[in-house]
């Protein structure tokens, strides 16, 4: 909550007036608890899960020959049932798991120092920090991702998000309650070390997931802007871990593939790449 009761005192702590987009976070947040305003990611993600997986599916249930071009497994199909079907069960682990989770992490959040107040970041600043989140996030996620497909690890948690061999948007958030708790670990790394404001962490909440439903689209679209980002893996490289399963060594980390490069867990990956192009050259010759 806002320790100012009007915008004349926010001006006056602030020593100067206030920007639009601060006199909008003035009146939306001024009444509003801290621990209110941080369970508004749970909101976010509810509707994020809803709504972006929509196209995909629609595009799924569409399925035709110049579709099926970007189909990165396109003798897979899924039927309407199979999709609702995941997004139930996705629902179900969002109730037991992710919105308990974010009740009972807000003491985190104030132990970190996520801030609510004025003056908000500017656009560069929530960019630096957003840039961060990705990359401390990645690097955790591999090594979390490698961990659960140790034996044990697998075969009582990770296998059930392996449950789809061949991705769908709805299934990127499909995991055991217990996997949503450790992979969440990675994505509150980013915040604890570089803290900031809380727009900055909800945007943060809500750009990961966007890249996780495209991560799992099952679709590789050439004009996907996100292809001219450095190192981006994209659904092309996550969908090959999907495909060989729970026997995967490689293509570990969430975004990025200079981990799986660093640490050569991509050479399946990159033979699998090789061969498919030279297969392509030949049927051009």
């Amino acid at each position: 909550m806002l320790p100012y009761q009007t915008l004349e005192e926010a001006e006056a702590s602030l020593g100067r007036n206030l920007s639009f987009a601060e006199t909008l976070w003035f009146k939306y947040s001024a009444q509003k608890s801290d621990q209110l305003l941080y369970c508004h990611n749970t909101f976010f993600l509810f509707i994020f899960y809803s709504v972006l997986p929509l196209p995909y599916m629609f595009i799924e249930l569409l399925r035709s020959h110049k579709i099926d071009r970007f189909k990165i497994q396109p003798k897979i199909k899924n039927s309407l049932a199979d999709m609702l079907d995941c997004y139930k069960k996705v629902m179900f682990t969002f109730v037991v798991a992710v919105v308990p989770l974010q009740f009972f992490s807000f003491p985190v959040i104030q132990m970190i120092g996520i801030r609510t107040g004025l003056p908000l970041p500017s656009i560069s600043h929530i960019f630096l920090q957003l840039l961060v989140y990705f990359v401390v996030e990645d690097y955790a996620n591999y090594w979390l991702h490698r961990l659960l497909h140790q034996k044990w690890g697998y075969e009582n948690i990770h296998r059930v998000h392996h449950e789809y061999t061949a991705p769908i948007g709805f299934a990127a958030p499909y995991a055991h309650w217990a996997e949503i708790i450790i992979l969440g670990l990675a994505s509150f790394l980013g915040p604890m070390i570089a803290p900031g404001h809380m727009i900055t962490f909800w945007l943060w909440m809500i750009v990961r997931q966007m890249e996780a439903i495209e991560t799992h689209s099952g679709y590789d679209f050439p004009w996907n802007p996100l292809k001219y980002i450095p190192f981006y893996g994209g659904a092309i490289f996550h969908d090959y871990h999907h495909f060989v399963g729970g026997k995967s060594q490689s293509n570990f980390a969430s975004v990025f593939t200079y981990c799986d490069y660093i640490y050569g867990t991509n050479k399946g990956y990159r033979y699998k790449e090789a061969f498919e192009k030279s297969r392509k050259e030949l049927k051009q010759m």
